[in-house]
């Protein structure tokens, strides 16, 4: 069973070009040359073509039994929040998630401003995933994606399942020790590299994430994840091989512990018998 619960459909290098249908047939091509048994696609918090809103991915995923979507939810544009069209995706069963883009967008995982969505994936118990560490633009502000941050949200809300993204990298360490004290947080190993696993700064990267993931936290609070198209999904899976996990590890990581936190059916998997 694998389930990539961190991807994107957005068109990073023409934002006013529009994404669909072009980006999620890329997407379900890649699905099915690595044999994912599910997929969840994170709309943005940005609003233009080149990044599908969540009504767009819903609707161009309705029918498509194990793609999923999770809610990118603007603190900026807070304002504009459709709560109503939220919780009826969630209703639906093609909303698994909500984020928040910390770093990118000036806030505080616990700031109150965001209650509303944080009572929202309560009431349903779905996650919210928060981004952490390194921004892909240099506008970002790191302070606000530091996952020590999590500690806080955690602790305020501790119904509340959360998930911390890109394992916090480079806050690698203060990512593993905020997971290990909070029972109701989780990271995702998504977004450690740019393309491949090939140069020598991320054969770096594959021996540290491995020191913290398969010897330091619990293998049931391991979510695996790419970020695609922002790295290879092939080179991902190689890279899991390499971490080292056991083999009953291997399996919680990359599709049981996603299966049970989303309360997947995996009889919605292609590859089910």
């Amino acid at each position: 069973m694998i389930v990539d619960c961190h991807t994107h459909i957005n068109r990073y290098e023409d934002e006013n070009s529009p994404a669909l249908p072009e980006r999620l047939d890329a997407l379900l091509l890649e699905m099915r040359k690595n044999r994912l048994d599910f997929c969840f696609i994170l709309s943005s918090y940005k609003n233009v073509p080149g990044r599908p809103s969540l009504r767009a991915v819903v609707e161009a995923i309705r029918d498509i039994p194990n793609v999923f979507a999770v809610a990118g939810m603007s603190y900026l544009m807070r304002k504009d929040w459709d709560l109503g069209e939220l919780r009826s995706f969630i209703q639906e069963g093609k909303v698994k998630g909500i984020k928040f883009y910390c770093g990118y967008e000036p806030f505080y995982p616990a700031d109150k401003e965001m209650l509303p969505v944080v009572e929202i994936a309560k009431e349903f118990d779905i996650p919210v995933y928060v981004h952490t560490g390194d921004t892909f633009t240099q506008r970002g502000k790191l302070k606000y994606a530091h996952p020590l941050n999590i500690d806080d949200f955690a602790v305020d809300h501790p119904e509340l399942k959360i998930i911390i993204c890109h394992l916090g990298n480079p806050w690698v360490r203060d990512t593993m020790e905020v997971v290990y004290k909070n029972d109701n947080v989780y990271t995702d190993i998504s977004g450690l590299v740019l393309g491949n696993f090939n140069d020598r700064f991320e054969r770096i990267m594959i021996k540290h994430v491995q020191e913290m993931t398969v010897f330091g936290m619990n293998p049931k609070k391991v979510l695996y994840g790419t970020d695609w198209p922002i790295s290879s999904m092939s080179s991902y899976l190689k890279f899991v091989e390499d971490l080292g996990y056991k083999p009953e590890d291997k399996r919680l990581v990359l599709g049981e512990n996603a299966v049970k936190l989303f309360r997947l059916n995996p009889k919605d998997s292609p590859y089910f018998r």
